[in-house]
């Protein structure tokens, strides 16, 4: 995984990036309302495109519908007092299943989940046997299996985590980013007078205004701290060895949780911890994963990616997600409240979240508008190229590998 994700690994992703972006801009141009869908259709696509060499062309892929659907499910069940039972005696699970409906729940969701998992890394695995595969993990690891032997079964389940991991949680934190847009308009504000300033009306943001757009890389790192998708570290590490903390021993194999939303609303590291302030950021100049390796932990911007050695290997690749994301949508959209029947603006409440150690906000409305027609008009003129250019007409799949970015000027005219 870290082959694939590695920072300079990462850099070659921008083309998939830039793409999925501007179709992404493009249905919420035409279908605002199904913001949700659209944010999720450009993370998956873009890492399915990363893992297997294809991508997701439309939120109505069944495929995509099921990740989503699936692992909601698995997070729901898993937040259940039986769940935990049976975790901490695992004798229990030798009881039949009509005693633990959870389990047998569990157990239909690990089959349809291997399945998908499985018909995704077999086709990958084919398609490199007729040499049709685009650039992508999938093709390294076919290379792998031969040298180590590992399974089918295995294989598809590497390919899947990322996969999973990939589409989750950057699309969760682009949706509390959406409604940290409702609630903080000043923050809005800020950002898009920014973006007039360095980028103008004539052309959308590319990667390399970043260094040009701190508020922007504020703001990344606001929604990361204000909206963790990974509320707990998304699933529990262990000590490798006797640790003492505070005087309290921590003893070997000890499960260990990452407590990221009470770290993250810390009033002692971040005063009033659930205003959205990128200010708070304005003299942290590192990138999320420099901050993140910071050996001081006091000084890191956020704990959303984890900590330690087992950090989120895809935080290059979701750091540039979400700048161009977020970037994006400001410099083409405006984001304000929805009004009920009486003419009054419908706030969401940001402390409602799903349930489930991924989570994001519960469902709530938003008036997305473009901010002019030009600018309107150039979010269909790009996708429009993109997909004529790059797109086979029929299937939406690369009609081959884009070019990878070998320095500044093929990354700016992408």
């Amino acid at each position: 995984m870290h082959g694939l994700l590695n920072v300079n690994v990462s850099k070659s992703y921008v083309p998939y990036q830039m793409l999925e972006n501007k179709q992404m801009l493009y249905e919420l141009l035409h279908q605002p309302n199904d913001f949700v869908k659209h944010i999720r259709r450009y993370t998956n696509a873009l890492t399915t495109t990363m893992v297997f060499g294809w991508r997701t062309p439309t939120y109505e892929d069944e495929n995509m519908k099921q990740l989503f659907e699936g692992f909601a499910e698995f997070a729901s069940i898993n937040q259940t007092g039986s769940a935990a039972l049976i975790d901490f005696f695992p004798w229990l699970r030798r009881l039949p299943d009509f005693v633990l409906p959870t389990q047998r729940k569990a157990k239909e969701l690990h089959k349809a989940e291997k399945g998908l998992y499985l018909r995704h890394w077999l086709k990958a695995k084919d398609d490199v046997l007729k040499g049709t595969i685009k650039p992508c993990f999938s093709a390294d690891l076919v290379e792998a299996q031969k040298a180590q032997g590992f399974s089918d079964d295995e294989a598809c389940y590497i390919t899947g985590t990322l996969l999973e991991a990939g589409s989750d949680t950057t699309s969760s934190t682009l949706v509390g980013f959406i409604q940290a847009m409702l609630l903080f308009p000043d923050a809005q504000r800020k950002a898009q007078e920014e973006i007039d300033r360095v980028v103008g009306s004539e052309r959308l943001p590319i990667m390399d205004d970043e260094q040009s757009l701190p508020y922007i890389r504020c703001c990344i790192k606001e929604s990361l701290r204000w909206m963790p998708t990974t509320i707990l570290g998304a699933v529990p590490h262990a000590t490798t060895q006797d640790d003492y903390y505070e005087g309290y021993l921590i003893p070997r194999n000890a499960g260990v949780l990452n407590n990221v939303w009470s770290i993250n609303m810390d009033p002692e590291r971040h005063p009033e911890p659930r205003r959205f302030n990128p200010d708070r950021y304005a003299s942290d100049h590192l990138s999320v994963a420099d901050s993140a390796a910071n050996p001081d932990a006091s000084k890191r911007d956020q704990f959303t990616f984890g900590a330690g050695r087992r950090i989120c290997p895809g935080i290059h690749v979701a750091d540039r997600s979400l700048f161009l994301g977020i970037a994006r949508m400001l410099w083409a959209f405006n984001i304000e409240p929805q009004s009920d029947a009486e003419g009054k603006p419908i706030m969401p409440d940001p402390d409602r979240l799903t349930q489930g150690f991924v989570c994001l906000p519960e469902d709530f409305p938003a008036k997305i508008t473009p901010r002019s027609k030009k600018r309107a008009q150039k979010v269909v003129d790009e996708w429009e190229t993109a997909e004529r250019e790059c797109l086979n007409p029929e299937t939406k799949q690369w009609q081959q590998p884009p070019p990878m970015p070998t320095g500044k000027a093929k990354n700016a005219g992408f």
